[in-house]
């Protein structure tokens, strides 16, 4: 396994002006990691996002790392066929993007709530219309050599037996599902379980960790669907068993990168870091 750094990872310094997405390229060379994955581009459309992906694709071949993924926010259910066939074709857009990358894959969300009415009321019911969609994104994505993905992520396609549901619905040799070992924790469920549910489906994965408590305690950033309050921290530092779930990947067969999304409250550059070195060791322990 090979271990990379999400983009969003440095948010902490971006969003502060310390850093662009452009410096993450450098850094994430410099930090130690074997690649980097950038979720969505800045632009005003999708020509400046072609642009900044061809930077970034020069870049990094400059420094010597690897551009393993784009991850991509998405929403394939939505109130009218036209808002969906418009939204089918940016993502195609953004595939588009991802070529430009040379990333093997892009991972995209499918929806984030549910609705008062029609279809939209549960995620079964909206599950026909979102993994056809996600087949017509797929479809094109495969015709430029890219695999897509979708994550556990967004409370509604986020419990192992729905995102086991929607792999199922899709039903195309091109998608797979992005398992981040950390986001089960957002809808109450034990990653052990969750993880060895669905890594036979993994083509892309995720190392995320977080506290959890049953009560407000300082620092939480977000509640999860159950109602426990979690804290973002380092991998190694918090109540994901990490190397247990990579263990089970391992096991069923996944030998891609292994990417680390740091959210915590700490200096980024020092919570990925520490991540990455916890990683390491339970990487090394997994292989042997």
């Amino acid at each position: 396994m090979k271990i990379s750094v999400s983009s969003y990872s440095f948010q902490q310094y971006i969003r502060a002006g310390k850093m662009t997405q452009f410096d993450c390229v450098a850094k994430a060379k410099e930090l130690g990691f074997d690649a980097i994955e950038f979720i969505d581009l800045d632009g005003a459309n999708l020509e400046e996002q072609k642009e900044l992906a061809q930077k970034l694709r020069e870049e990094a071949d400059r420094v010597g790392i690897e551009i393993n993924a784009y991850t991509i926010a998405a929403n394939l259910y939505k109130e009218t066929q036209e808002q969906m066939d418009a939204e089918v074709e940016r993502l195609k857009g953004q595939l588009d993007v991802a070529k430009i990358l040379g990333v093997p894959v892009m991972r995209h969300d499918v929806c984030y709530g549910l609705g008062k009415k029609g279809n939209a009321r549960s995620f079964d019911l909206m599950l026909p219309t979102i993994a056809e969609n996600a087949r017509k994104v797929t479809e094109y994505a495969e015709t430029l050599g890219i695999k897509t993905c979708s994550e556990n992520h967004g409370m509604i396609a986020q419990d192992s037996d729905r995102v086991e549901r929607l792999f199922n619905a899709v039903n195309h040799d091109n998608y797979g599902l992005l398992v981040d070992m950390g986001n089960f924790l957002c809808v109450d469920e034990n990653p052990v379980t969750a993880v060895s549910r669905v890594a036979p489906y993994a083509i892309h994965a995720h190392a995320k960790d977080m506290l959890v408590k049953n009560h407000p305690f300082p620092g939480y950033r977000m509640m999860s669907r159950g109602g426990n309050y979690l804290m973002f921290t380092a991998v190694g530092e918090g109540d994901v068993p990490v190397e247990q779930c990579l263990r089970i990947l391992k096991k069923a067969g996944y030998d891609g990168y292994i990417s680390i999304e740091f959210e915590g409250r700490e200096d980024c550059i020092e919570g990925i870091s520490k991540g990455l070195k916890n990683l390491k060791k339970y990487i090394a322990n997994v292989e042997m």
